[in-house]
């Protein structure tokens, strides 16, 4: 197994879905906006078969990305709004491990794309997806409780969020009343362009604030960017 790593779109004010998110609604009332930098992309535009992507530094991030997971960890929230709107092929041609409460068989998919109910809790997906993955990363795709609980359990070696120049105002906040004791943020890398910021960080656990592997750059697809 490589790292763990979580890679997230996010507005300047903190919220990664608008309000009222659900089946009906993924990512909330406006949330879509805040991906509206990945859409032109060719890195994003090429699996789905679409022409005329642009290429560049934002392009060379989401392609950096995409080729990290070896698998996928998500919780039930977002597999229940994916469900209905993904489609078949699902985005990850990948094992996806969803943190549930609610049992259910294995769900095959075209494209490589199988998802497993997990459980036993997010460390207990986080394993199996490690196992799945091989010597390649496990990507905590969302959503924000995931990763939340991810962070809180120790188990993120880096975290890169995508920050788009925008004020949603109100929605789901990725960090609201979350500040988990001995958990430190240690500055990787930044790359900004007019549309998106990218900032990666390298997360440090416990009192004398070890911090994990370097970010994986290469090997071996989430969130917008991944």
């Amino acid at each position: 197994m490589g790292t763990t790593f979580v890679s997230m779109g996010i507005s300047l004010d903190g919220y990664v879905a608008g309000p009222d998110g659900g089946p009906g609604n993924p990512l909330g009332t406006g949330g879509m906006r805040i991906h509206q930098w990945v859409y032109g992309l060719a890195a994003w535009r090429e699996p789905m078969g679409l022409p005329d992507g642009r290429t560049g530094q934002d392009d060379d991030v989401v392609r950096e990305t995409k080729s990290r997971p070896g698998a996928h960890v998500i919780g039930r929230n977002m597999f229940d709004e994916g469900e209905i709107g993904w489609p078949d092929p699902p985005p990850f041609h990948l094992p996806v491990f969803v943190v549930t409460t609610r049992p259910r068989e294995p769900w095959v998919r075209k494209g490589g794309t199988t998802f497993h109910f997990v459980t036993e809790g997010v460390e207990r997906a986080v394993e199996l997806a490690g196992e799945a993955a091989g010597d390649r990363d496990v990507q905590v795709s969302g959503g924000a409780s995931t990763v939340r609980q991810a962070i809180a359990a120790g188990l993120v070696d880096d975290l890169q969020l995508h920050v788009a120049p925008l004020l949603l105002g109100e929605g789901l906040r990725l960090f609201d009343a979350f500040a988990p004791a001995g958990v430190t943020l240690v500055p990787d890398r930044v790359i900004g362009s007019p549309g998106v910021t990218h900032v990666r960080y390298r997360l440090a656990y416990g009192p004398g604030g070890q911090t994990s592997a370097p970010a994986s750059t290469a090997g071996a697809g989430g969130s917008a960017a991944g």
